[in-house]
């Protein structure tokens, strides 16, 4: 069983500060949050302070992926379980947790190399979110969404996040005949997957396949669709309805390489009935991504 409640936050670096500013709150409709390093930006989507942060860089890169227990007690639980799996753990001081927003927290690098914090107690601002155009997260007890990671390593990773961190395995999808690489999905509470393991070649600096956010309606997507199409962003994938988590969404290329999903009316998964599956398709319908550009995750380094 997991001491992992959800997915907390995601930390990133970017090359391109304005034009993720206009990606995260005039397109997607974000709220601007609050957070220690002056010249990032903070994306608020509830009574949290923060729940994306992007810090200006001289690359493109996933800094962190934050994590969510409960308490002081399943902190030290994960420090024990990981130090025991063989990886070195940070143990951050009380004025590094405070820069994360939380009481307490701790550092690793899972086997593909991108470094996971989990952290418990964040902090809350109590004052009214208000999104520039009135848009609703979809996070409480779910988290922010769900992260797709690249895997170098795949086997390894796996292996990590499912026998060491207690992830539970929410079903696959084949990406040769043989069923030799698959994208893995995986979950940690209601929602259907908090992340996703993707096969990938090497690359010089961590990255990311893409970040999931869930909205309360479709019109809300619908709306933030012809947006970020107002604003010359790229649609990766257009709207369509997924096969496994049977999320309403669409994808828009970020800067950096990477996408943001952004979806409504996601399945809860029942765990006294959930058997694992594997999806043959990707989507019911929509979901085009023929006219998208390769991932960065999925360009080898050199």
């Amino acid at each position: 069983m997991t001491e992992l409640r959800g997915l907390g936050y995601l930390r990133i670096q970017t090359q391109d500060m304005p034009r993720w500013r206009e990606l995260l709150i005039d397109g997607l409709g974000m709220a601007v949050g609050s957070g220690p390093e002056p010249d990032a930006l903070y994306a608020r989507v509830d009574e949290r302070r923060a729940r994306l942060a992007v810090l200006p860089g001289d690359s493109d890169k996933a800094l962190a992926v934050g994590w969510e227990v409960r308490d002081e007690f399943a902190l030290q639980r994960v420090r024990e379980t990981v130090e025991k799996s063989g990886r070195a753990v940070e143990v951050l001081s009380r004025k590094d947790a405070t820069y994360l927003d939380a009481e307490g927290a701790l550092a690793f690098e899972d086997p593909a190399g991108t470094r996971l914090e989990v952290f418990y107690g964040p902090v809350l601002d109590h004052s009214p979110v208000v999104t520039p155009f009135a848009g609703r997260w979809v996070t409480g007890g779910l988290g922010l969404g769900h992260v797709v990671l690249p895997a170098t390593n795949f086997d390894e990773t796996y292996e990590f996040y499912t026998q060491v961190l207690g992830f539970l395995p929410r079903g696959s999808i084949r990406l040769d005949a043989e069923g030799v690489n698959r994208v893995r999905f995986l979950g940690i509470n209601e929602r259907h997957h908090a992340l996703a393991l993707c096969p990938a070649p090497p690359t010089e600096e961590p990255g990311l396949v893409h970040l999931m956010t869930e909205v309360d309606t479709l019109d809300a997507v619908g709306q933030a669709l012809d947006r970020v199409n107002r604003m010359d962003f790229s649609i990766s994938s257009t709207l369509g309805r997924h096969t496994n988590d049977k999320m309403i969404s669409f994808y828009v290329r970020a800067p950096g390489g990477w996408d943001l999903e952004f979806g409504t009316e996601g399945m809860l998964v029942d765990e006294r009935h959930y058997t694992s599956e594997e999806i043959t398709a990707d989507a019911y319908w929509g979901h085009d991504q023929t006219g998208s550009e390769p991932l960065k995750a999925f360009i080898p380094a050199g």
